[in-house]
């Protein structure tokens, strides 16, 4: 049990990545409070590790809300009497986001509220309760395009998950001598829903596999795995990466600067 007594609050747990990662922490031993803005979703989460026996709490929330936050903290020390993993994965990526001259500023805002400022709420809120419970680890969910940009324009996306990498390094560097580790975990390409909404054509999926060494998407399975890794004490001298699930897609297109 690589999580036994430990508290994990994870965003966007109500599908993808988030749920995966819900149930891979349950089934390591970890009480799990689970938030998403959409009932249904956070509903099947909770029901399906409650059937395996995991110990479970469903919070709804929207992310960008202060008060929103404030109360998933507040639940995750009230149920289980304090917080060591925080999962900042929510995030949205517009159907309609594309490059400067097209996107809108409503779906800009929109893209920073969650992917943004629900990274920062939720670490405002719970960085206050690791302390509170002697340390933890903090990961925030990135992506692959911050660091090489997107072959299929998405402006607000890119933007926004390169503000999570700052974010990451800054709050890293502030929390380490406080037994607080900050971590930014950055997929590739998966086959989840949020992605295969955007790559709705079979040109779309293409220009985005082309690009990725081993020729296929990535399954928000694997990036769970790696998820628990950065949440379990066996990351515990690691903070302030930017932890890269690509299928080798940053490798083959980010040249390493010269010495």
């Amino acid at each position: 049990m690589r999580l036994a007594g430990k508290a994990a609050l994870i965003t966007g747990a109500g599908s993808g990545i988030g749920r995966r990662t819900a149930s891979l922490f349950a089934a390591e031993g970890a009480a799990v409070v689970a938030v998403d803005i959409d009932p249904k979703g956070l509903l099947d989460t909770v029901r399906g590790i409650e059937a395996k026996g995991g110990r479970i709490i469903g919070v709804q929330a929207d992310v960008s809300r202060d008060e929103d936050c404030a109360a998933m903290i507040e639940a995750a020390e009230g149920e289980f009497g304090g917080l060591h993993v925080l999962f900042n994965n929510a995030g949205v990526s517009h159907p309609d986001d594309s490059d400067a001259v097209e996107t809108t500023e409503e779906v800009w805002d929109l893209t920073f509220a969650v992917n943004v400022k629900g990274v920062f709420l939720g670490c405002k809120h719970g960085i206050p309760a690791m302390r509170r419970s002697g340390g933890g680890s903090v990961i925030n969910t990135a992506s692959f395009v911050a660091r090489v940009g997107a072959a299929t324009p998405q402006l607000a996306y890119t933007a926004s998950k390169g503000a999570v990498l700052s974010l990451t390094r800054e709050l890293a560097v502030v929390h380490a001598k406080e037994g607080i580790r900050v971590n930014a975990l950055c997929p590739g390409p998966l086959r989840t829903e949020l992605l295969m909404q955007y790559l709705d054509t079979e040109e779309k999926r293409q220009r985005r596999l082309i690009h990725i060494p081993m020729g296929r998407f990535g399954e928000a399975t694997e990036v769970a795995h790696a998820a628990l890794w950065l949440a379990s004490d066996e990351s515990s001298f690691v903070t302030g990466t930017e932890f890269m699930v690509d299928g080798g897609i940053t490798a083959a297109y980010v040249t390493p600067l010269a010495p």
